[in-house]
């Protein structure tokens, strides 16, 4: 792993342990953006292997996809919580009608730190 991509990885691992504990605090819509950050950043770091950067969500969202998940260079579950947790990160940013619930937000936690760990080791 290069110093870059641990760097990416560092400021994903710090965004899951906001999450975790604004998630402690009940507040589930702005953990719930911390734990999509900690996927958006572990996306980003393995695309960075591949000599590829994005600015836009939507790219590294599809480039991920493509790179990972279609190959099966990583689980293609990743992905799909990628694109899940986006969902909800956009329900607890923008929705004012819907409410992000602690369900949600523990799932994400979850996924988040496995897709933290596959990258980990997908990087040695």
């Amino acid at each position: 792993m290069n110093s870059e991509e641990r760097e990416i990885l560092d400021l994903a691992a710090q965004n899951l342990r906001a999450a975790e504990l604004l998630a402690k605090q009940g507040y589930y819509g702005i953990a719930a953006s911390r734990g999509y950050y900690a996927m958006f950043y572990i996306a980003e770091a393995l695309l960075l292997r591949r000599g590829l950067h994005f600015s836009k969500h939507s790219a590294v969202i599809a480039a991920y996809g493509k790179e990972f998940s279609r190959t099966g260079d990583l689980d293609p579950k990743f992905h799909e919580y990628l694109i899940k947790s986006q969902a909800v990160r956009l329900t607890g940013d923008y929705d004012h009608t819907e409410t992000v619930t602690e369900d949600s937000v523990n799932q994400i936690l979850l996924w988040a730190g496995e897709f933290l760990e596959a990258a980990k080791d997908f990087l040695k």
